[in-house]
């Protein structure tokens, strides 16, 4: 059934990847332009569907450049319930900037954090506000062509890379695959900590890269639980009960991991960027006391996080234990501090803006 449904999905995917094909050649002809700024502006994005691990990405870019440069970011909002631009404060909620860019605040108060659908217009009302600014980051902008950035970083999941896949519907391009000969980087994520050599050369020679292109390899790494509201350690011994509590695109990595950390482990699994209500977090709560053993655990993700604490008032008294697992990425075969430098590289030639 589900094979004659793709079947039928067909000719919609290629109308679709029709319609991407004019936009982008309208863009790449320059009867569409594209504005370009004077500063590091860095897109991060990718050619599927969410789900391939951009968000550590773009927290790892953070970390790189926050101590030597003014670093802003600059996302849609996806989902979040306000429109237009919108620049962080210490009021600011996930419904009001979206939960990824609600994320980037809190856990680097000290950057610029802003949202708006128009990037085009965003990035001079950013630089209005903070004309301090020296480097943009532009998260999920890899299909946003009315900015042109100087670098445009393309992240492809190792399990579904873009070189397999097919335009929506039926499968989960954006674009066409041909969409990837922008990207001035790409990054193969959520390897296998232990890839091979040889299977690294396969995949290289799958999405044989252009010359101007790099190609670099990534994997997950999960960092220690923390309580979510206090921020404090979570010790969780080996025979905790945990249930993983989530709202995101591909929770299986997540899964895994605690799967080789405990010995029983439970998936309540909602929508990607999903806002939880008040009878999601009694389910929560009877799915808790359901679950065996008498020391149990509730696990979010930092995503997830943030939307749940949109209900803080309504969560305390229920006395949820919920701890927090982060994500980070790691560099596989050495090459992060070629990244690194790939990077610097491009921000440097830029010398200090706003000075």
């Amino acid at each position: 059934m589900l094979k004659h449904l793709k079947v039928l999905l067909y000719p919609f995917s290629l109308l679709y990847g029709l319609v991407m094909w004019v936009r982008n050649r309208l863009y790449d002809s320059n009867m569409l332009t594209a504005v370009e700024f004077d500063l590091p502006v860095i897109a991060v994005g990718n050619l599927s569907v969410g789900g391939t691990g951009k968000t550590p990405h773009v927290e790892y870019l953070i970390k790189l450049l926050k101590d030597n440069h003014q670093v802003a970011t600059l996302s849609r909002g996806y989902n979040r319930r306000t429109s237009g631009y919108l620049l962080a404060d210490t009021t600011s909620t996930a419904a009001q900037l979206g939960d990824e860019p609600m994320q980037f605040h809190q856990k680097f108060p000290e950057i610029a954090v802003c949202v708006g659908e128009e990037r085009m217009l965003a990035i001079p009302q950013l630089l209005g506000e903070r004309p301090e600014t020296q480097v943009i980051l532009l998260d999920d902008a890899f299909q946003h062509r009315s900015v042109k950035p100087g670098q445009n970083i393309l992240i492809t999941e190792y399990g579904r890379r873009f070189t397999k896949d097919h335009v929506v519907p039926f499968g989960r391009l954006r674009e066409g695959r041909k969409g990837y000969e922008r990207a001035n980087c790409i990054i193969v994520s959520k390897c296998p900590p232990q890839l091979s050599d040889t299977e690294k050369a396969a995949i290289r020679q799958e999405i044989a890269p252009l010359p101007h292109q790099q190609l670099f390899f990534t994997s997950l790494t999960y960092g220690d639980l923390y309580d979510m509201f206090s921020g404090t350690p979570v010790v969780a011994p080996a025979d905790t009960t945990i249930l993983l509590v989530c709202g995101i695109a591909r929770p299986e990595p997540l899964l895994q991991r605690l799967k080789e950390s405990y010995k029983s482990v439970f998936l309540l699994s909602f929508p990607d960027h999903y806002y939880y209500s008040v009878p999601d977090l009694e389910k929560i709560h009877r799915e808790l006391d359901n679950l065996p053993g008498s020391n149990k655990l509730v696990v979010t993700t930092e995503k997830d996080a943030v939307r749940l604490q949109l209900l803080s008032e309504q969560l305390r008294p229920l006395n949820l234990p919920i701890a927090v697992m982060p994500v980070e990425i790691s560099f596989l075969f050495g090459e992060g501090d070629s990244f690194n430098n790939y990077i610097f590289t491009y921000v440097d030639q830029f010398g200090s803006n706003h000075d």
